[in-house]
C-alpha cells in the first residue's frame, strides 16, 4: 500500500509538536490543563487535516488523552459519542439505506426529471434538484452515484443524434459542453442540497453537537431552526449554479429537441408499478419528515400551533433524534412478508451505515467538550483581542473563503470539527454571538466546487471522463467565490436577523 509524503508528514509533526507542547511551557498564563487540551487538539488536527490514520481512529484519541492527562473523566468523555445528534444521523442513515434498498431514491429522482422536461438545459436542471433534494436526506455519496449512470446513459443517447445531423446549428459542437454541464451539475447539486437539512450533511451535524456542547445556553440548533438557515442558501444557489454551468461555465444550446426523454421512460418502466415496499418507506419517510418540522410550536407573529410533543406534554424529554429512530424503528418493524420474517428494512442494509462518521461524530464533540471544560476556547479567543475592531462583514467574508478553499484539499468534517471550536471562542471574545462565525462556516464547508479531491461527488463525476480537471478548477472557482457571497449576504442581511442576533 502507497504511503503519501502527506501522510507521513502529517503523523510525525502531530506527534513531535504533541509532546513538546506537553512538556514545554511556551505560554505563559496557560494552565497545565489547558496546555494538554491544546496538544491533544494539535495532534487531532494535524493527523485528520493530513488524513494520517484513518479520521473515525483519530477520533478516538480523547477517550484515551483526556483521561490519562485529567482532562476530563472516561466516563464524561464517552458521554460526547453517544450525543444526541449522533442518534439524529444514525436514524437518517436507516431512513436512506430504506429508501435505497427498494429503489424509492431513484424513482422519486426520475419523476422530478421527467417532470421537467427533457430538453438539454431543462433535463440539467432536473437533474440538479433531483440530486439536490435526495441530498437533503442521503449522503451526497450515494446521491451522485446514483445519478451517475443515468446522467452518462443520457449523454450517450444526444452522440446518434449529432452523428446523423452535423448541420444542426442548436447541438452540433456542444456535445462535450452538454457532458460538462451535467456532471458538474450533479456534483454540485448534491453538496448545495445536503445544505438544506440538519441530517444533509456531516458539518451541519457537528455544529449542532458543538454548539450544545460548548454553548448549551445558546438556542437549540433542531431541523426546523436549519431549515431557516440552509434552505435559502439552498434556494438561493442552486439556480445560480445551474444558470451559469448552461450559460457561461460550460454553455448549452437551446434546442427543443427532446434529449434524453427515452432514456428516463425506460428507466422508469424497469422499476415498474410502484410496490408496497417503496409506498411504506415513503409513508414513514414523509412521517418523520413532518414529525421534525411540527415538534415544536411554530409561532408566526399571532398565528400559533402548538407541536406534537407540547401537546403530549413530553417537549423536555424528546428531540430530533427521537423522531428519527422513531422512523427508523419502524422500517425495522413493518413486515412485507410476515411469513417469510422480511421486513422494510433489514440488518443486512443496516450495516452499511458509515460507522466511522458516527465515531468522527462523537470525538469532534469530545474535543469541544475539552476546549470548554479546560479553558482553552476562552484562551484562544484572548488571543485575537487585536483584531476585534475589524468588520463583522470582513471578518465573515475570511471565514466563508477560509473555510471553502481549505476544504478543497482537506476533508470538510475533518476541516469543520477543528475550527468551529476556534470560531465559537473567538466569537465570545469579540463580544458576539457564536453562531456569528460558526454557521458561515458550517455553510462554507459543503461548498468546495473545484478539486476531484474536495468532495465525493466531485470525484464521483471526474471519474465519468467527460470533465478535464482544469474545467473543474475554472467552473469550480467561480462557484467558490459565488458561494462566499451568498453566504456572507444571506447570513449578515436574513439568517441573523431573522435569529435574532444582532449584527449591526
Amino acid at each position: 500500500m502507497k504511503v503519501y509524503i502527506r501522510h507521513k508528514v502529517g503523523f510525525f509533526s502531530g506527534i513531535i509538536l504533541f509532546f513538546l507542547i506537553l512538556i514545554f511551557p511556551f505560554v505563559t498564563g496557560m494552565g497545565n490543563i489547558t496546555r494538554y487540551t491544546a496538544a491533544c487538539a494539535v495532534l487531532m488536527a494535524f493527523w485528520w487535516l493530513s488524513e494520517a490514520i484513518p479520521l473515525a481512529a483519530t477520533a478516538l484519541l480523547p477517550l484515551v488523552l483526556f483521561p490519562l492527562l485529567k482532562i476530563l473523566p472516561a466516563a464524561d468523555v464517552a458521554l460526547s459519542y453517544a450525543d444526541s445528534n449522533i442518534f439524529l444521523f444514525l436514524g437518517g442513515f436507516f431512513i436512506a439505506f430504506g429508501m435505497q434498498r427498494h429503489n424509492l431514491h431513484k424513482r422519486i429522482a426520475l419523476n422530478i426529471i421527467r417532470l421537467l422536461g427533457t430538453s438539454p438545459r431543462k433535463i440539467i436542471l432536473g437533474f440538479m434538484l433531483a440530486t439536490a433534494f435526495l441530498s437533503m436526506w442521503i449522503s451526497n455519496t450515494a446521491t451522485a452515484m446514483m445519478m451517475l449512470p443515468i446522467g452518462i446513459a443520457v449523454i450517450e443517447h444526444i452522440k446518434p443524434y449529432i452523428n446523423a445531423n452535423p448541420s444542426n446549428n442548436a447541438l452540433n459542437g456542444k456535445q462535450d459542453k452538454i457532458g460538462i454541464s451535467l456532471m458538474l451539475g450533479i456534483a454540485y447539486a448534491a453538496s448545495i442540497g445536503g445544505i438544506g437539512t440538519l441530517v444533509g450533511t456531516p458539518p451541519n451535524i457537528i455544529f449542532a453537537g458543538v454548539v450544545k456542547n460548548m454553548y448549551p445556553a445558546l438556542p437549540e440548533i433542531d431541523f426546523v431552526r436549519w431549515l431557516g438557515i440552509g434552505m435559502p442558501v439552498v434556494v438561493i444557489f442552486l439556480p445560480i449554479t445551474w444558470f451559469y454551468l448552461i450559460y457561461i461555465g460550460a454553455p448549452v444550446a437551446k434546442t427543443n429537441i427532446k434529449v434524453g426523454k427515452e432514456i428516463i421512460n425506460n428507466e422508469l418502466k424497469a422499476l415498474g408499478k410502484m410496490k408496497i415496499e417503496e409506498t411504506i418507506t415513503l409513508l414513514v419517510f414523509c412521517l418523520t419528515a413532518m414529525g421534525w418540522i411540527f415538534r415544536r410550536d411554530i409561532v408566526i407573529g399571532d398565528f400559533h400551533i402548538p407541536g406534537w410533543a407540547s401537546l403530549l406534554g413530553i417537549e423536555k424529554y424528546v428531540n430530533d433524534s427521537t423522531v428519527a429512530l422513531i422512523g427508523a424503528l419502524l422500517l425495522f418493524v413493518i413486515p412485507v412478508n410476515l411469513r417469510k420474517k422480511e421486513f422494510i428494512m433489514n440488518w443486512e442494509w443496516a450495516q452499511k451505515v458509515p460507522w466511522g462518521i458516527l465515531i468522527l461524530f462523537g470525538g469532534g464533540f469530545a474535543l469541544a467538550k475539552g476546549f470548554e471544560s479546560s479553558g482553552l476556547d476562552r484562551w484562544i479567543g484572548s488571543a485575537f483581542v487585536g483584531i476585534n475592531h475589524i468588520s463583522l462583514f470582513l471578518i465573515i467574508i475570511c471565514v466563508c473563503t477560509l473555510l471553502t478553499f481549505l476544504t478543497e484539499i482537506t476533508s470538510n468534517t475533518a476541516t469543520i470539527t477543528m475550527i468551529l471550536p476556534i470560531l465559537g471562542a473567538m466569537s465570545v471574545n469579540f463580544g458576539m454571538n457564536p453562531f456569528l462565525l460558526m454557521i458561515p462556516a458550517t455553510l462554507s464547508a459543503s461548498c468546495a466546487f473545484m478539486m476531484p479531491v474536495a468532495t465525493p461527488p466531485n470525484a464521483i463525476v471526474f471519474g465519468s471522463g467527460y470533465i478535464k480537471i482544469q474545467d473543474m478548477a475554472r467552473i469550480g472557482f467561480v462557484l467558490n467565490l459565488t458561494g462566499v457571497i451568498i453566504i456572507t449576504l444571506l447570513m449578515y442581511f436574513c439568517a441573523f436577523p431573522i435569529l435574532g442576533i444582532a449584527v449591526f
